[in-house]
């Protein structure tokens, strides 16, 4: 049987009498990338700030290989590692000294923090470019070098929050296999992507979530199976037909 490294139980959070996240729940085993999906205003942002500690439910629990997020946030907080869609860079330093620099936030000797920034811009194909300033590199380094500092402390959970917003095809594809990798090393990891066809090649399993609440959870092929034949439907058509087709903006 899998073991659940992730566990949510009935999370609540409001914001001015509106439910951000109404009753949610769902595990994620060891070594998985489990997608969490879902429209804008979703919910999934409120739910990804509360297990990565940043926010406090209103009520319910998360725990993350045992810690309650809430009550032990510290302890829990040096399991994670999160690469958020908005680039956490100073673009005036160079690759390497922004990977020393996070790496000493989260409590790295010097030594060690030269060490994982050596080791994670190799992992990313930066290692030539290392020395460079940051605002001299193109948008897929930048979302590598992104990944790479999420990485630092090794973390044994990792919250992708889009990470190949707006960058080529080699860059997604290099991110694509080092998650992929990471996987096969042990990593766990929270995905999340307004990209389908993202999702359905790297998840194990998927939630998608719609007004606050988990609304499927399933593998990918289990998903698409519920409306039409798995290799003839496409999991944006489960998405819509989930979601509906009404905008979010």
């Amino acid at each position: 049987m899998a073991e659940a490294f992730l566990t949510v139980r009935n999370l609540h959070k409001s914001f001015n009498g509106n439910k951000a996240v109404n009753d949610v729940s769902f595990d994620i085993n060891r070594q998985e990338i489990f997608g969490l999906l879902g429209p804008n205003g979703a919910g999934k942002t409120t739910t990804i700030r509360i297990l990565s500690t940043v926010l406090a439910p209103d009520s319910g629990e998360a725990t993350i290989g045992g810690l309650s997020t809430s009550k032990q946030s510290a302890d829990a907080r040096k399991l994670i590692g999160v690469c958020p869609q908005d680039l956490a860079l100073y673009e005036d330093l160079s690759a390497r000294d922004n990977l020393i620099f996070f790496g000493r936030l989260v409590g790295l000797s010097s030594q060690e923090a030269k060490t994982q920034m050596l080791q994670n811009l190799t992992l990313m194909g930066l290692e030539e470019r290392a020395k460079d300033k940051v605002s001299k590199y193109s948008g897929g380094m930048k979302r590598r070098v992104n990944l790479a500092i999420a990485l630092m402390g090794k973390p044994e959970l990792l919250f992708l929050d889009e990470p190949t917003v707006g960058i080529d095809p080699q860059s997604r594809n290099k991110i694509f296999e080092t998650i992929l990798g990471l996987r096969e090393k042990g990593m766990t990891v929270l995905y999340t992507t307004h990209y389908m066809e993202e999702a359905d090649r790297l998840c194990d399993r998927i939630a998608i979530m719609d007004g606050g609440k988990i609304v499927a959870m399933d593998t990918p092929r289990h998903l698409k199976a519920q409306f039409g034949e798995p290799e003839k439907t496409s999991l944006e058509d489960v998405f819509l037909k989930l979601t509906g087709r009404s905008l979010r903006d």
